[in-house]
């Protein structure tokens, strides 16, 4: 594979002491007699620009069990994780090695695998709730695949902490195919002197298992949904979706098909692209919604005029969402876009002033999505077609006086600042 760290026949025991020649000199401030790889190189950088130590053990951080119980449960890799152990089997103890799931934050969730390097990697604080980020531990697998998002595999003194020089990780980014949003890492770790050159294949083949099974049964629940709920479906008339309790559309008649809206609550209004604003009904484990009106525009402001900015809809019914100030600085640079829209680059430039952040842009519109649905369309991103969206600012203030402009640091929005930008 090419995110491998080795070659096939290679001396492990040699190119080990190799590579803690090499760290030593880097760490030491010295020239290497032998570079390390680029990617080491870049993930070092990062984690010495963290101020951790390498010689550590840096301070672990590590969730209690009711809230890694609480990630597992919202985590969609709870779906995949039995086939995960059922791949590994009885590999991990011939080959003296672990299976790690965690979250896209780098919390170790699950953990799977030989009983003597699992009670190694306690003692190295690689446990269920543990963070495994650079900034947290330094260069490992996990965090490195997490600020790469790509596969990484680590052998031996290529790790930064040199408590984890005795070892290998290989682990890969699992992304959800629905949204193309990072969900977790999957990982396999052991002893450095035990890798074989077919661990990163199976790392590889776990991703694909992975996004397969999430995308099927993504599709049988879509399937259930509609079949549960053939019966009442067949009497709706009018403009209607059919969602599951994520938001995910199964169904639509007389609007446009959407593929997301936002997670509906019971009890709340909600606002739809092309229904309007809807009070969610409950049907056989989704929701029907459906407009109380017969205008399913959905006319939206940005509200700025608070310290707290807010989305909000109105037509037979007013529909209000808090913000978080990042999710209202997306809206306003889309809001300010051309049709065209912005690609994940743009906003990454516009967010964070180079075009590196991907994918913390995805995450962050990912959740935009998931409190707005598609009010904000994907490839690129974009307000929907059939929204209407206008800036209310405070009383004799244009936008760039609001609270939001003067404190923000995204350079697309600090540019506001520059010149008056009327409201509307």
């Amino acid at each position: 594979m090419t995110f491998s760290a080795i070659d096939p026949g290679i001396d492990l025991s040699a190119y080990a002491r190799a590579l803690a020649r090499t760290r030593e000199a880097v760490m030491a401030g010295s020239r290497p007699a032998a570079r390390p790889r680029s990617l080491v190189s870049r993930s070092w950088s990062r984690t010495l620009g963290h101020g951790l130590d390498p010689d550590g053990p840096n301070p672990r951080q590590v969730f209690l069990p009711a809230d890694y119980e609480q990630r597992r449960r919202n985590s969609v890799l709870r779906q995949v994780v039995e086939e995960f152990r059922t791949v590994v089997g009885t590999y991990a103890d011939a080959a003296h090695c672990i299976l790690v799931v965690t979250d896209a934050d780098g919390v170790i969730l699950w953990r799977h695998g030989s009983a003597r390097v699992l009670l190694r990697a306690d003692q190295l604080g690689f446990g269920e709730g543990a963070l495994w980020t650079e900034r947290a531990v330094g260069t490992n697998a996990i965090g490195t695949a997490i600020a790469e998002a790509a596969p990484v595999q680590l052998f031996a003194a290529e790790h930064f902490e040199q408590g984890q020089v005795p070892w290998y990780c290989t682990a890969a980014p699992i992304h959800d195919p629905r949204t193309g949003e990072m969900v977790g890492v999957v990982d396999i770790s052991g002893p450095a002197l035990a890798l074989h050159p077919m661990v990163a294949a199976l790392v590889d083949s776990m991703v694909r298992l992975a996004e397969h099974g999430l995308r099927t049964r993504h599709r049988d629940n879509l399937e259930r949904l509609r079949s549960r709920a053939a019966a009442k479906w067949s009497l709706v008339d009018g403009p209607a979706l059919l969602v599951d309790r994520d938001g995910w559309v199964a169904q639509s008649v007389g609007v446009r098909p959407r593929e997301r809206v936002a997670v509906p609550q019971e009890g709340e209004l909600m606002a739809v692209p092309g229904l309007g604003v809807c009070l969610p009904e409950t049907l056989a484990g989704g929701w029907l919604l459906r407009p109380p009106a017969e205008d399913g525009a959905l006319r939206l402001c940005l509200d700025l005029s608070a310290p707290a900015p807010a989305l909000v809809a109105t037509g037979a019914a007013e529909w209000r969402t808090e913000l978080t100030n990042r999710h209202a600085e997306i809206l306003l640079l889309l809001h300010r876009a051309t049709p065209a829209g912005l690609s994940a680059a743009d906003l990454s430039r516009a967010l964070y002033g180079d075009p590196d952040h991907l994918v913390t842009v995805r995450a962050e519109v990912s959740r935009l999505r998931r409190t707005v649905g598609d009010v904000v369309v994907r490839r690129p991103y974009r307000l929907a077609a059939d929204v209407e969206m206008t800036v209310r600012t405070p009383p004799g203030q244009d936008v760039r006086d609001t609270l939001l402009v003067r404190s923000s640091s995204a350079p697309g929005v600090r540019a506001l600042r520059g010149g008056g930008v009327p409201a509307g």
